[in-house]
């Protein structure tokens, strides 16, 4: 069995609602200590073995694998997460702009609003990477109103040429 099949598991186990909440917590403890080294050392390339950068970041080797399932898709190049074993070489090339962009689409405040992205983006450029990504979840409607004017062209409202 794959470590990420193990991790996969292990988020899928039953617990009570106490335990569950507790798993979570101290997981995204943990992932909050990685985001903060990672953003910290941006300009570094991280890079080892599946078990070195566990330990490095003091998790264990299918908790790693939950942090790497969560950015894989904002690095340059994305991992064969079920093909990782303990000796598997990891490079963790990140896409800062793509990472911030998916940490606010899983509504990870915690995450995206970590100060060490100070030393990647303004506060400015982050102010308007939020508009953006809020601006593109608004819902546009392709309905015409009865008082618009009509899209034929004529002048007259929706509602006294092509909407009767």
């Amino acid at each position: 069995m794959s470590i990420y099949s193990e991790w996969k598991d292990l988020t899928d186990i039953e617990r009570s609602e106490e335990e569950q909440n507790k798993f979570w917590n101290d997981y995204l403890i943990q992932e909050k200590n990685v985001y903060e080294y990672i953003l910290t050392h941006h300009d570094e390339v991280v890079e080892g073995t599946v078990s070195e950068l566990a330990k490095k970041f003091e998790m264990e080797n299918t908790h790693f694998l939950g942090f790497l399932d969560g950015i894989n898709d904002s690095l340059v190049k994305e991992l064969d997460l079920d093909a990782l074993e303990e000796d598997s070489n990891v490079k963790l090339e990140v896409d800062f702009k793509k990472l911030f962009y998916n940490m606010l689409d899983a509504k990870a405040h915690w995450l995206y609003n970590l100060p060490m992205w100070d030393n990647i983006y303004s506060k400015e450029e982050r102010d308007k990477m939020i508009k953006d990504y809020n601006r593109s979840k608004i819902a546009v409607s392709n309905k015409i109103g009865r008082n618009e004017p009509c899209p034929c062209g004529s002048g007259k409202k929706y509602k006294k040429c092509c909407g009767q």
